[in-house]
């Protein structure tokens, strides 16, 4: 597969500029959406170290949050997205904060790019959507000469519960995000057979954020979920997976 159909409720969602305008609110606002971005950007600025001077290739970069953590780290970024309307966002928020980093149109199953042009492409939140997740993964190996970070919600997590609700108030005529969970085994078979090995896995929460959300307390989440961690939990049934693969 070589492309995407436009219809997909992937592309329908974020051509949308009320989506792209609060994407970052819905989000990240409030204590649970904050820990998730400083989490987020830890873990990626770790994974991607030292980052200074490196090439950088964010695909599916929506706003540009994660491109402009990159450009504030002194990496040369370039954020790729399908929607325009969120790449309207990004170019306006690099901006208003005086950063560096070049956004294009582009699509993740087909990248606009030579074969090893960057240091590390990243890939967040995106194969749990797209209409074929294999191939955005072999197109971001591909356009990788060192590192690859990607993430995707797992089979085996609460997550599943709610992707397969989602899924079926979609089937019915229902307007809602659907999104597939993903073995993480089978992310691996793809990254290896592209010639990258897995370095480190990181899993981020046991219950769904939605639920953390409904609390809306960092101190309750943390408590929570460490206490979780502590009792082994965190490792088996641990979602959102985030990947970070080297050649």
């Amino acid at each position: 597969m070589t492309g995407a159909p436009n219809d997909h409720y992937s592309y329908e969602h974020y051509r949308s500029r009320d989506v792209a305008e609060g994407f970052d609110a819905l989000r990240f606002g409030g204590p649970i959406g904050q820990l998730i971005q400083e989490t987020q950007q830890a873990l990626l600025l770790r994974a991607l170290a030292p980052i200074t001077g490196r090439r950088v290739l964010d695909v599916g970069t929506g706003t540009g949050r994660a491109a402009l953590a990159f450009a504030r780290a002194g990496a040369i970024v370039t954020g790729v997205d399908a929607s325009a309307e969120m790449l309207t966002v990004a170019v306006r928020r690099a901006a208003e904060q005086g950063l560096a980093a070049t956004f294009r149109a582009g699509d993740a199953h087909q990248l606009p790019f030579a074969d090893r042009e960057f240091d590390a492409a990243v890939s967040l939140r995106v194969i749990m959507h797209t209409p074929d997740w294999r191939q955005c993964v072999r197109e971001l190996c591909r356009v990788s000469r060192g590192r690859i970070v990607v993430d995707f919600p797992a089979l085996g997590s609460l997550a599943g519960v709610e992707s397969a609700i989602r899924r079926g108030r979609q089937a019915m005529g229902g307007t809602v995000e659907a999104y597939r969970v993903l073995r993480e085994s089978a992310v691996r078979d793809v990254l290896t057979s592209a010639g990258f090995r897995v370095i480190e896995t990181h899993r981020q929460f046991v219950l769904p954020i939605s639920f953390h959300k409904l609390f809306n307390s960092r101190m309750f989440t943390t408590s929570l979920e460490g206490a979780l961690e502590a009792l082994g939990v965190l490792r088996v049934m641990g979602s959102p997976v985030t990947m970070v693969a080297e050649r």
